[in-house]
């Protein structure tokens, strides 16, 4: 990253990004709901990375594949999930990260509240979150074990959906599924670098007692619970 895309990143013209608590981590690790019930219990405002990247950004998308010269179109979603080897789909996921980030911080940029914000998403890195902070309790990533993970798909099947219409399937989801494997394990290796906390999701607490977990841990930075929750 450059000197200029540094300061672009840190620019904070109402004092947001100062006060943001951020959870990273690996995709169906509990991130969203985690970050709903503290939402709740102390009254602030949760951003939730995926809903805006999958839907508030894509017109940004589309226009900077055009500046690129590419076709506006999605990409073919047999050469997307069936016919890409997982390592190459996850590092193409990680080299987009930084891009679709500064979408994200343009979003929480525009919102101002009286309590902090607390952002949730895989996209939300730690390499990339760790500029904004002044301390490594503004963040928390949470990766689900491979045992949670099976069982979630045994529970819940739309855990491993690929969301498109594909050739084969099975492949497909085996490979969404090591891909996300790998972005977790990157995003664990990077925190662990920076001295950010990591919580493995292994299924034995629920998610009540693991939004205490993550409370416990922002507690410097929390306001007084909300009374009507």
């Amino acid at each position: 990253m450059t000197g200029n895309d540094t300061e672009k990143q840190v620019w904070d013209p109402f004092g947001t990004l100062s006060r943001v608590l951020w959870i990273g981590g690996g995709q169906w690790a509990g991130k969203s709901t985690v970050a709903r019930l503290l939402a709740l219990r102390y009254g602030m405002t949760a951003y939730h990375y995926d809903h805006h990247d999958a839907r508030g950004h894509n017109d940004r998308r589309i226009a900077r594949r055009v500046r690129l010269g590419q076709s506006p179109a999605d990409p073919d979603p047999d050469q997307t999930w069936v016919h890409t080897a997982p390592r190459d789909m996850a590092a193409e996921t990680l080299a987009g990260f930084p891009i679709r980030f500064e979408w994200a911080l343009d979003d929480l940029r525009c919102l101002v509240s009286g309590r902090p914000i607390i952002a949730e998403g895989w996209g939300f890195r730690p390499e990339l979150v760790a500029p904004l902070i002044d301390s490594p309790r503004r963040m928390v990533v949470m990766v689900p074990t491979p045992a949670f993970r099976d069982r979630q798909l045994r529970e819940l099947p739309r855990a491993a959906a690929v969301g498109d219409a594909v050739s084969d399937p099975e492949r497909a989801q085996r490979n969404r599924l090591e891909r996300d494997r790998l972005v977790a394990e990157d995003a664990a290796r990077s925190a662990r670098r920076l001295g950010i906390r990591v919580i493995e999701v292994d299924g034995s607490q629920d998610a009540a007692a693991i939004a205490h977990l993550v409370a416990d841990h922002f507690s410097p930075y929390l306001p007084p619970e909300d009374p009507g929750t």
